[in-house]
């Protein structure tokens, strides 16, 4: 059965993909259906975004779609840029225009009150509509300089609770079992092997 993820963002669906295997589903992006138009995620939060993207190009492509949004919630900076993450330096950020602008905010801020979390919601949802959702967190800290080559967005900066290195810097198999978007789909992987049941009862 195939099932479509609502990105175009490569190295989203490669962790998707990863996590999913089990499945045996043949997975599709956004960038494989013709005239797909780019979701408008104007939502007040990232649950919201999850759940336009997801039902709104499941309508389109008439089949099973999962879409994520993801937030980086620091404390010091009020839970910023939280669901502005991936346009937190302007519309058109690069990754490292981000974590530039994120650095430059927290500049003077002390280690120990750098506390942050990313928050992960995917929204799973059919031609008729929303089937469910779930959440995945993953709490850490921002450090002062990027550290690693792997990952993608914020990774170089974050380091997860219980671990010593960045996102960026370990692997994706140790990144994929604790990270926020790991464990949403973790959950995601329950309530799609419950649908597909359903759907072949």
């Amino acid at each position: 059965m195939q099932l479509l993820v609502a990105t175009r963002n490569k190295h989203k669906l490669k962790e998707i993909a990863a996590i999913l295997e089990e499945l045996k589903l043949d997975l599709l992006s956004a960038a494989d259906i013709p005239g797909l138009a780019d979701i408008v995620e104007d939502a007040p939060t990232v649950r919201d975004n999850a759940i336009k993207k997801a039902v709104e190009t499941a309508k389109f492509a008439k089949m099973l779609t999962i879409a994520d949004d993801t937030g980086l919630e620091v404390d010091a900076l009020n839970g910023e840029p939280g669901v502005r993450s991936a346009r937190y330096a302007g519309d058109d950020a690069s990754y490292f225009e981000n974590n530039k602008k994120l650095l430059s905010n927290l500049h003077g801020v002390p280690a120990e009150k750098r506390t942050a979390r990313f928050r992960c919601v995917i929204a799973i949802a059919d031609e008729k509509g929303l089937v469910e959702c779930v959440e995945g967190i993953c709490n850490g800290t921002i450090i002062a300089d990027e550290k690693g080559g792997g990952g993608f967005g914020y990774d170089p900066l974050f380091i997860a609770d219980g671990q010593v290195k960045t996102f960026a810097e370990i692997s994706p198999d140790v990144k994929n079992r604790i990270s926020h978007r790991g464990k949403a789909l973790q959950k995601a992987w329950a309530v799609l092997s419950r649908y597909l049941r359903e759907r072949a009862g």
